[in-house]
């Protein structure tokens, strides 16, 4: 990826086509007929909402046994789940959604200080994969490091609107402290040391980051998607968006379930190397972005990754003779590269590693 320092077409601003006030969007954005959003196809159900009153975020926690269930549950089941009273702040919460929209909404010659290239993506983007002529998504992003330390740089962060460092930076603070919580929580689960995942990312040298989502109006919401159907490649992902406008769909065998967000909830997903890592016992679900016509909406998906470097295989105590090593070892650096260059593309990426075995 060092070699591409430019996008194999000239970057678009999603948004900028939405405020034109087209009512037929171009060409490049409209879906095959089989990936398009389907009202028939969507189920009525949600996925798993735990609630995690009481449990206080500190190394010596003891986290309740009905709590533990819910999430093997849902990790077995799902591939998702949501979390309220997580201990994270919903005054930061709600601060991160406000600076975040507004950033959105400024000047765009402010915004094209932060253009980002496909060499690292971060910053301010338009388009994920290289593939020229591709079909893009209906959706604009800023991304960015947050660690490890070396790779972060607040430079690179908006330095508008005021705060949007400061905020961010404490928000990616309780949110690190929430997600060792949680690694804790699914290593039990799996019958492992309570440290194991953690461990396995690379102990305190892990790589976490950022993604905000802005997703415009859109005035053919039928023909085009936020975000094409993908499983993430990274370890585990927590979502925080808009409570009150529905887009992110997980899929539950062959329908699509849209996703009803709790107040200052949080959506949990597993990522790949987490099932590459459990051999499969808990799996990365694909789940794609809807749009709408009449409302925005924005986003915040926040990547806990393991250390780029490090060989990432089935754990030694899950792998048996009825149950061989599904994945072959490989770095997280090496496996992102495939989404780097080919964009979102449901679990291909998943399943061609289980043709290396």
């Amino acid at each position: 990826m060092s070699c591409l320092r430019d996008w194999p077409e000239p970057v678009v601003r999603v948004q900028s086509v939405s405020d034109s006030g087209l009512l037929v969007i171009p060409d490049q954005y409209i879906k095959p007929p089989s990936e398009r959003p389907s009202i028939a196809s969507a189920a009525e159900a949600n996925i798993p909402l735990i609630d995690l009153q009481g449990l206080v975020l500190e190394d010596d926690t003891k986290i309740p046994a009905s709590t533990l269930t819910q999430i093997s549950n849902a990790c077995r089941d799902w591939g998702f789940f949501q979390i309220v009273n997580h201990g994270v702040s919903p005054i930061l919460m709600d601060q991160m959604l406000r600076l975040w929209r507004q950033f959105f909404h400024l000047p765009i010659e402010l915004k094209q200080i932060y253009a980002n290239s496909p060499s690292t993506y971060e910053g301010y983007g338009s388009r994920l994969g290289v593939q020229k002529g591709a079909i893009l998504d209906w959706s604009d992003y800023f991304f960015l490091h947050y660690l490890p330390p070396a790779l972060k740089d607040h430079n690179k962060w908006p330095a508008l609107p005021n705060s949007c460092r400061e905020v961010t930076e404490e928000y990616g603070d309780q949110l690190v402290k929430l997600c060792r919580i949680l690694m804790k929580v699914l290593s039990i689960n799996l019958g492992l040391g309570e440290d194991y995942l953690q461990n396995m990312f690379g102990g305190e040298d892990i790589g976490v980051c950022l993604r905000v989502n802005f997703y415009p109006k859109c005035p053919q919401p039928d023909l085009t998607l936020g975000l094409s159907s993908h499983s993430d490649p990274g370890g585990m992902t927590l979502l925080f968006s808009d409570d009150h406008v529905a887009g992110l769909q997980v899929r539950k065998g062959e329908n699509w379930v849209t996703v009803k967000p709790a107040q200052h909830a949080f959506i949990i997903n597993i990522g790949d190397q987490i099932q590459v890592l459990s051999n499969a016992t808990y799996k990365s679900v694909e789940h794609r972005v809807l749009v709408n016509s009449v409302e925005e909406r924005l986003s915040l998906a926040f990547f806990y990754n393991p250390k780029s470097d490090l060989l990432i295989e089935p754990a030694k105590e899950l792998v048996t003779p009825d149950r061989p090593a599904l994945y072959p070892p490989m770095t997280f650096d090496e496996y992102r590269l495939y989404i780097r260059t080919k964009g979102p593309r449901g679990k291909s990426q998943m399943e061609t590693q289980k043709s290396l075995r």
